[in-house]
């Protein structure tokens, strides 16, 4: 039996990641009373939707921060894969959510379609609009650097990115209406933010539901492993493989191989093993190494 020197899940985000998230919550949140005072006063469907959605980011950024700052808990003796899992739980409940509330604003649209045309103040609809561009333009900026630390900081810089282009579609609308007077433009600016948003948090609810099955991580193909792995030198076969992630990053691997080479030959058998894993990006493995004849004794299955 061997195992890497370092524990899966006990990696944590640097603490400029939970700055980031505490900086962007607060932005979020600024940018959402201001959206929904701005959008009841100027009868704006558009900035009231954008205003939801900003809710929703700011629900979904509060979960990222608590699971950011529970997922920085190093593995104990009851939790021996750590806590990073709450992320992708967190992320799960963020893309629910956020699919909600794009179904939530077509529905809405959809039905003012049909309806009179209000009135819209454009003045109040286009400076709270461009205020909140600017402010999600710097929170994704903020954003960017930590996207691809976890499925949480992902959906994190979704929200706010999401959130940028809404904005710009309710800046759009609000300049037709300025300048044509066509108010439905208003109610089509909502139904692209919904559009924008749906497939993305749908993307995510994916992603997050695959890890927490405990599929193979994206981009690696487990038949691919194991004929790497029984391409190995006094290999004869490879059984109980098994592909996971805890957070969505971070790939990690068990597997037995089957070996008739002397009991002395096992701790070059399974550096070479293990130099094949970091191949596909599989950093850590644990890895048991069986005689022929121990096979018989032992159930399992193969896909």
């Amino acid at each position: 039996m061997h195992d890497h020197s370092h524990q899966p899940g006990t990696h944590s985000h640097a603490p400029s990641a939970t700055r980031a998230l505490f900086l962007v919550l607060g932005v979020t949140a600024v940018i959402f009373i201001a959206q929904v005072i701005g959008g009841l006063v100027s009868g704006s469907l558009a900035l009231v939707s954008d205003a939801m959605h900003m809710l929703s980011d700011s629900t979904g950024l509060l979960l990222a921060l608590i699971a950011v700052l529970v997922g920085r808990r190093r593995a104990d003796h009851k939790a021996t894969f750590g806590y990073r899992r709450v992320e992708v739980i967190a992320a799960t409940v963020n893309g629910v959510v956020v699919t909600g509330i794009a179904v939530w604003i077509a529905v809405r649209a959809l039905t003012r379609l049909g309806g009179d045309a209000p009135h819209i103040d454009t003045g109040i609809m286009l400076v709270v609009a461009t205020v909140g561009l600017v402010a999600n333009a710097v929170s994704a900026l903020i954003l960017t650097r930590h996207q691809h630390d976890s499925l949480n900081l992902r959906g994190a810089y979704l929200h706010v990115l999401s959130d940028l282009l809404g904005s710009v579609a309710v800046i759009v609308a609000g300049l037709i209406i300025r300048f044509t007077g066509w108010v439905p433009a208003d109610t089509i600016a909502s139904l692209i933010i919904a559009g924008l948003v749906l497939p993305r948090a749908l993307a995510l609810v994916r992603d997050s539901l695959r890890v927490l099955l405990n599929n193979s991580p994206a981009g690696i193909d487990a038949r691919e492993v194991e004929d790497a792995l029984n391409g190995l030198e006094h290999v004869d076969s490879v059984h109980d493989l098994h592909l996971w992630s805890i957070d969505g990053s971070t790939p990690l691997a068990t597997c037995h191989l089957v070996s008739a080479c002397p009991a002395s030959h096992n701790g070059v058998l399974l550096d070479a093993a293990q130099a094949r894993l970091r191949d596909f990006g599989i950093e850590h493995s644990t890895i048991q190494i069986e005689e022929t004849t121990h096979q018989a004794h032992e159930d399992y299955c193969r896909d």
